[in-house]
């Protein structure tokens, strides 16, 4: 749909907005005539208003920058973060841990890695984006379930994902080490007192 200015014998220039559909053109609506230049442009935005309301278009001025951005961010309601799932959460099956059919565990798993915070943050974060609502004592009572139940299914799968990605040897195995230290009171040849690490 557009609109066309169409000269006519008597000088005057009508303003038409035209439907092109099918490789055929045809005239839905004449909206004047007139020899005035600018009453040929008023004719012209009024036949582009009218083709706008036809297909239900909607315009939006981009004059004024700062109303725009806060018309759009008020109008926000909720947003939904993604890929998570998509992404690590096909890392994780590829790795095994999969074969622990528990939500919560890969919940937990994929959102350390993404926003790695407190037990009580990541319950906020999980319902914030996910609308998953645990609870801290949720959390908690898993890790008691993870550790009496699925801890040596863990590592085996570890284990095993590890061999297979170093084509079945180990040479080094390195840890962290940033929430452990060691004491001695007194030095001998490995061990001396002082700031840990």
């Amino acid at each position: 749909m557009f609109v066309r200015k169409k000269p006519n014998k008597s000088g005057l220039v009508s303003v038409q907005v035209i439907d092109k559909s099918q490789g055929k053109y045809k005239v839905l609506k004449t909206i004047g005539s007139s020899k005035d230049p600018l009453e040929i442009e008023r004719l012209v935005n009024e036949g582009k208003s009218y083709a706008q309301k036809q297909m239900g278009l909607q315009e939006i001025d981009f004059t004024d920058h700062k109303k725009i951005f806060t018309d759009v961010l008020s109008s926000i309601s909720s947003h939904k973060l993604v890929g998570v799932q998509y992404v690590l959460g096909r890392i994780f099956d590829d790795v095994g841990f999969g074969q622990i059919n528990e939500e919560l565990f890969k919940d937990l798993v994929l959102y350390r890695l993404v926003y790695p915070k407190s037990k009580l943050k990541t319950t906020e974060y999980l319902y914030r984006y996910e609308q998953k609502a645990y609870s801290e004592d949720d959390i908690y009572r898993f890790m008691d379930k993870l550790h009496s139940r699925y801890k040596e299914q863990v590592q085996k799968i570890s284990f095993d994902h590890t061999l297979q990605v170093l084509d079945g040897g180990i040479h080094a195995v390195f840890y962290d080490v940033t929430t452990i230290y060691f004491e001695i009171e007194k030095e001998d040849d490995i061990r001396k007192p002082g700031f840990s690490k």
